[in-house]
């Protein structure tokens, strides 16, 4: 197992696909949370001042875009075997389907990790910047900081394995990143809009409350900044949650599609 997923890793490590990724999540982030920064504390900015710790937070705590990147990495390491033809060589070389799909599920976290990390660090540099710029000072604690980093990192992971799962059982690489950003910009964003309620159980929503954004605060349209009776869920239980999506859409991708021919 350990050879399958040093080979996955040096998969990534040798496709210039994976630092694109990497580089168009870093750059979003730096957008977005240089974007956040540049209006807090304005009339109708909608962002505290970053003297402030909801203000700088919310610069702070950029990083929904490397979630949503990693799992568009994630479906990239499992449906790109069946686009470019190369997953009949990696079953012949390794014909236990469920051992690959463990190590691509591997591969895919620790990919998702290093997107939530980078993302964490411009984030948290971009609000400290322009906090420093203005000559305030920092109104959130070294600790905070590092827990929100440390959420982000595993949302990030979490949703690489999602990724993962999702290509193995669609197996269609090209609906699989569509429908990555489908869901995380448009579905959930109209649901949690809807339905309060329900929002916190959303998958993309959830993971990035690991992070420490506010409960909708990464979603566009109707939910973004949508106040509801509904609190995000425990540190714990969305980390669950949303293990538990990537665990059971793995389970269905290894009963179903990953047990069919590959031609």
């Amino acid at each position: 197992m350990t050879r399958l997923i040093k080979v996955e890793l040096l998969k990534l490590s040798t496709l210039r696909g994976s630092y694109g990724m990497l580089a168009v999540s870093a750059a979003l982030t730096a957008l977005f949370a240089s974007l956040e920064a540049s209006r807090a504390g304005t009339a109708g900015g909608g962002v505290a001042p970053l003297y402030t710790a909801s203000g700088l937070s919310a610069v702070t705590t950029v990083t929904g875009w490397s979630m949503l990147f990693a799992a568009v990495l994630g479906v990239t390491i499992a449906a790109g075997e069946f686009r470019h033809a190369t997953a009949t060589l990696t079953y012949l070389a390794s014909p236990n389907r469920g051992r690959v799909l463990i190590a691509k599920t591997a591969a895919g976290t620790v990919a998702g990790a290093v997107f939530g990390m980078v993302s964490a660090l411009i984030a948290a540099g971009t609000g400290l910047a322009f906090t420093a710029a203005h000559g305030y000072h920092a109104a959130l604690g070294a600790g905070t900081l590092a827990g929100d980093a440390a959420g982000a990192v595993l949302g990030a992971a979490l949703f690489g394995a999602i990724g993962v799962a999702a290509g193995s059982l669609i197996r269609s690489q090209l609906a699989g990143v569509i429908g990555i950003f489908v869901w995380g910009l448009v579905i959930e964003s109209l649901i949690g809009g809807l339905f309060t309620a329900v929002r916190p159980y959303l998958p993309y929503t959830a993971a990035t409350t690991l992070a420490g954004i506010k409960l909708g605060g990464a979603a566009f349209g109707p939910a973004h900044d949508l106040a509801g009776v509904a609190g995000p869920l425990p540190f714990a239980a969305a980390a669950a949650l949303v293990a538990a999506i990537a665990v059971t859409l793995a389970a269905l991708a290894a009963r179903t599609t990953l047990t069919r021919d590959i031609t």
